[in-house]
């Protein structure tokens, strides 16, 4: 793409506005989740069968209530620098940055939902369902989020087709 700098790439201005505009949108499509994981979490202490949890229940729930506003915090997080540092030359490491923070915010939310879904089915059944449930919700987020993604950058550069062997987000 050509951004008036008549070689046809991008300059690193341009490279860091592009890579901060798609790491927002990422956040976009994790933070309504978690928000809405969150106003859940925080209304359940106040539903009348709270009050039947065992000592080891309200701890998932705590784990589960805590990693939610941690991710809620990390997914808000690059919106708020940039509102900060705005027009303060630091874009580049606000990318860097936001990128630590959508990672952490992954994980968070990967131990809110396997603790919450750890909470919920123990409640229904037995311990023993409640921690195989919970291992494989765990298991899945990290491998879609995480493993997966981690095999695609130890491999080969895949090409495609744009001229480009590697993509900057």
């Amino acid at each position: 793409m050509d951004q008036g700098l008549g070689t046809g790439k991008e300059s690193a201005g341009d490279r860091a506005d592009r890579n901060f505009v798609e790491l927002l949108q990422g956040a976009r499509v994790a933070v309504t989740g978690v928000q809405v994981l969150f106003a859940f979490l925080l209304t359940v202490p106040f539903s009348p069968g709270f009050a039947r949890l065992d000592e080891f229940d309200r701890r998932l729930f705590y784990v589960a209530l805590v990693s939610a506003a941690i991710a809620s915090i990390c997914y808000i997080a690059p919106a708020a620098q940039h509102r900060v540092l705005f027009r303060q030359g630091l874009k580049e490491t606000l990318v860097r940055r936001s990128n630590f923070y959508g990672i952490a915010g992954a994980l968070a939310l990967a131990v809110s939902m396997t603790t919450a879904t750890m909470l919920v089915v123990d409640y229904l059944f037995d311990g023993t369902v409640a921690v195989v449930t919970a291992a494989l919700v765990a298991v899945l987020a990290l491998w879609s989020w995480f493993g997966q993604p981690a095999l695609n950058r130890s491999g080969p550069a895949e090409e495609d087709g744009s001229g480009s062997d590697r993509e900057d987000a």
